[in-house]
């Protein structure tokens, strides 16, 4: 059968990205689709032609299928692939591009309405012989009738969105007095995120691994496993760090879920790639009869890439090859596993604010040269912007190995290696839970990064004495580039020497670094023999330095030799070493200190966002920690709290409103 001339991507970022190399590869000419926001983006220019679908806001470009539609027929493609996320599990989408005459590279419109809505998926499952977790998915929505049934299963329960997917709309609830309130939450986030604010509940599992099988289907009634991945490492019910195949797995469990996704893949006459998630409870190791179905996530995962790696299958190849009417390029008896793989999501936020989004210009973006068992799915490079309209995935960091343990050790390295500065990054928290012994052990559950906290992200520590002997051979290797790429630079002048020189003396200086509140004073000696001396914090270091790169410092403290990226802005300067960030201004002597003294009772927005509630007013007497507006933002829910016991001066935004990062929400006359 043909394959297609000409496909449309109904996606961006990273899965836009990844869905034209394999069309490239494969001889197919792509048109990507953008927002204004996205006009000069990666995948934009990777495409061979582009679209501009309309303003920033996903409701107004990327979630508007008759646009998209309208673009496919303008540019004459023959397919639309959805990527994730969007409209990729929209079932009026996909009936739309079929009506139209073109092909929808993923499910039917069908498949896609049975497996949408968590209940109804459920009882298909059932009705298959598919294992479900115990729990309540009838149609009666009465608050008090859902708090009778979260008894009756027995707490602690999990509130979940029947429309939901990727943490949305989702509520852990330990005590009957705390169900209420989750309840509204779950509802109105759900709402917020799918239009539909029915809810299920379901028994939580103590100590449950998220473990999932990739499924494929055709149109000539095949049906394939590619195996598990196992995604436990979570933060807000999303994942963070997914391996396949899922550790410590037994032969007969595989099969038996293998074979149990199969079922779940024919009892719809499922047709391309999907995943059938499972929750599998641990508490006495794994078991084959302790595995339950979850959910069907009817396209292709964000975590594909280590199924790829080890059965060697490129799975947006096989999407295009089904969806052009082909058999699965290969049967069961043909799979098989080979070593292991890791994936990271690199995301822009900050897990010492409780993982809350960032936003902002990635001023430096280097990642590990790609190669064998080392893979990096971006969708962004250094100079473009994170921004508060999608969402904040920088890039997926990949490793592959001949078995676990040195899949592990090469993701550490990439991680470590990986450099990015502009923005706050969870990449040193990636790097820590990949090392972590329990991580190692393999002692995995969907509360790991809970049950770590503080091993994952310790305690902010101030700059030991070698960060700010390295931010020093910064500042010196910075000005010596600069002095070099001058016009009018003179090589034998000593007014263009960048050395200390002085008559009869060696030469010294003070560099002064800020770093918070702290400010220190770093000298630096130069000894006639060229060598530097550098004394910090009460350490003297003897130092040298090579710039083998624009931001890439080679430095030697007292005959230790590391490598370190820095970037200055002004008078910021950030170094990236080991993984981990630290951020100093330099600061002039001679400058007056202009800087503001405090906010005193302001309570600013985290992040950009909208108000969705307002729980308070002027005049209110508030106690600490108490709720005082919802903020959503990436589509998650935000509450703004309190930061002291005080009356409400003034508020500053309503419900509805758009809010900067910083923007003073509300005024609080503090006791």
């Amino acid at each position: 059968m043909a394959l297609f001339d000409k496909i449309l991507i109904a996606n961006r970022g990273e899965i836009a990205c990844r869905v034209i190399k394999t069309a490239r590869r494969m001889g197919i000419r792509t048109v990507a689709v953008h927002s204004d926001a996205d006009a000069n983006a990666m995948h934009v220019q990777m495409a061979d032609e582009a679209c501009r679908i309309g303003e920033a806001e996903v409701t107004k470009s990327y979630l508007l299928g008759d646009v998209i539609l309208e673009a496919a027929k303008r540019t004459g493609a023959g397919a639309i692939h959805p990527g994730y996320g969007f409209l990729s599990e929209n079932a009026g989408f996909a009936e739309a591009v079929e009506k139209a005459g073109l092909t929808f590279i993923g499910p039917t419109a069908d498949s896609i309405r049975k497996m949408g809505l968590k209940d109804a998926a459920k009882a298909i499952m059932e009705k298959a012989g598919v294992p479900v977790v115990p729990g309540y998915h009838g149609d009666g929505q009465d608050p008090d009738d859902l708090a009778a049934e979260a008894e009756r299963i027995g707490y602690p329960v999990l509130i979940k969105a029947v429309a939901g997917g990727g943490g949305k709309g989702m509520r852990r609830v330990d005590k009957a007095k705390d169900f209420a309130k989750a309840l509204e939450g779950a509802k109105r986030e759900a709402k917020n995120a799918f239009g539909d604010e029915r809810v299920l509940i379901e028994k939580f599992l103590v100590k449950p691994r998220h473990i999932e099988v990739q499924v494929f289907g055709d149109t000539h009634g095949n049906a394939v496993h590619l195996f598990e991945r196992d995604c436990s490492i979570q933060r807000r019910h999303q994942k963070v760090i997914e391996e396949a195949p899922a550790p410590g797995m037994p032969v007969a469990m595989r099969r038996a879920m293998g074979e149990a996704a199969v079922a779940a893949a024919k009892a719809i006459d499922y047709r391309g790639a999907g995943t059938i998630e499972f929750i599998a409870d641990v508490s006495e190791g794994l078991k084959p009869d302790r595995f339950y179905f979850m959910e069907m996530n009817t396209r292709l995962q964000v975590e594909h890439p280590v199924t790829e790696l080890i059965t060697g299958r490129d799975l947006v190849e096989w999407q295009i090859r089904v969806a052009a009417g082909e058999a699965l390029p290969a049967g069961q008896d043909a799979l098989s596993i080979h070593g292991h793989a890791m994936e990271a999501r690199l995301y822009a936020e900050n897990p010492a604010r409780m993982f809350l989004p960032a936003t902002g210009r990635l001023d430096m973006l280097r990642f590990p040269e790609e190669g064998e068992g080392v893979r990096i799915d971006t969708g962004v490079r250094e100079g473009d912007s994170v921004t508060p309209f999608y969402d904040p995935m920088i890039a997926k960091v990949i490793a592959h190995g001949k078995d676990r343990a040195e899949a592990a050790r090469k993701l550490a390295g990439m991680l470590e290696r990986t450099r990015v500065v502009g923005l706050t990054t969870n990449v040193f928290f990636l790097h820590r839970t990949v090392t972590h012994h329990a991580f190692d052990a393999a002692d995995l559950d969907t509360g790991f990064i809970e049950r770590f906290q503080k091993d994952l992200v310790p305690a902010a520590r101030g700059p030991e004495a070698a960060d700010m002997a390295l931010a020093a051979l910064a500042v010196l290797a910075q000005r010596a580039a600069d002095r070099r790429s001058a016009h009018d630079a003179d090589p034998f002048s000593p007014w263009d020497q960048t050395g200390g020189w002085r008559l009869n003396d060696d030469g010294h200086e003070i560099v002064h670094l800020r770093h918070g509140e702290d400010e220190t004073e770093v000298a630096v000696r130069y000894q006639r023999g060229g060598g530097i001396r550098i004394e910090a914090a009460g350490e003297s270091f003897q130092s040298s330095y090579v710039m083998e790169a624009p931001g890439e410092l080679v430095a030697t403290l007292n005959g230790d030799r590391s490598g370190v990226s820095f970037l200055r802005k002004g008078q910021a300067l950030t170094l990236v070493r080991e993984g981990a960030s630290i951020a100093f201004e330099i600061v002039d002597p001679m400058e007056a200190d202009l800087s503001d003294e405090g906010a005193g009772g302001a309570i600013t927005a985290p992040l950009p966002g909208k108000i969705i509630k307002l729980t308070t007013e002027t005049g209110a007497k508030v106690k600490k920690g108490d709720a005082l507006m919802i903020l959503e933002a990436m589509k998650m829910e935000h509450t703004i709290s309190a930061s002291a016991a005080g009356t409400v001066a003034e508020v500053n935004y309503g419900e509805g409103d758009q809010v900067e990062e910083g923007a003073v929400l509300i005024a609080l006359e503090t006791e």
